[in-house]
C-alpha cells in the first residue's frame, strides 16, 4: 500500500507543470497579450532575487515588475518599448540577457577571448616543446642499469 501511495505521489510531482509566482489577479483576459506579457517577464531579472525572472520570482517587487509590464503591453506598447522602458527606469541590470553594446561588450567577448587565449597558450606551449627536443624519449639504460633492473625483476617474481 506504501508503495503505491509513493508511485501515486511521483507521478502528481511529476504531471504538475512547473510553478510560476504569477497570481491569477495578474493575468491577462487577451491570451495574445498574456503570452506576450509572460515572454517578457522571463527576460526581466527579479531586482531582489537577481537569479531568477520576474516570472519565476514571489517578490513584491517582481510582483510590481509584472503589472507594469501588464499595463504597458495594454497600453499599446511593443515588446521593444517595453523593454526599454523597464531598461530607462531600472538600467541593464534589470535584462536577464543585456543587450551586445558598447558597454556590455567586455561582458559577451570575455568567455570567448580566455578560451581562445587558453588553446593558443597551450598550443604555443606544445609547439616549443617540440622544437626544444623536451618530448624526447628517455635515453636507453646502461648495461649496469639493465642488469639491477633484471634482478629487481626476479627478486619480485620470486617473492609472489
Amino acid at each position: 500500500m506504501r508503495r503505491m501511495m509513493s508511485a501515486i505521489v511521483a507521478l502528481m510531482l511529476l504531471a504538475t507543470p512547473a510553478v510560476h509566482a504569477v497570481q491569477p489577479d495578474e493575468i491577462m483576459s487577451d491570451p495574445a497579450k498574456e503570452a506576450r506579457a509572460r515572454d517578457l517577464s522571463r527576460e526581466l531579472r527579479c531586482m531582489v532575487c537577481q537569479n531568477q525572472s520576474i516570472d519565476d520570482s514571489d517578490a513584491p517587487l517582481a510582483r510590481d515588475l509584472r503589472l507594469l509590464v501588464r499595463e504597458r503591453i495594454a497600453a499599446g506598447d511593443s515588446n521593444s518599448q517595453v523593454l526599454d522602458f523597464l531598461v530607462a527606469r531600472y538600467g541593464e541590470f534589470v535584462l536577464l540577457k543585456p543587450r551586445f553594446e558598447r558597454q556590455t561588450m567586455l561582458l559577451w567577448l570575455l568567455a570567448p577571448l580566455l578560451l581562445a587565449g587558453g588553446g593558443f597558450a597551450l598550443w604555443r606551449q606544445t609547439r616549443r616543446r617540440a622544437q626544444n627536443g623536451t618530448d624526447v624519449t628517455a635515453p636507453p639504460l646502461t648495461p649496469e642499469e639493465e642488469a639491477r633492473l633484471a634482478a629487481l625483476m626476479s627478486d619480485d617474481a620470486t617473492s609472489r
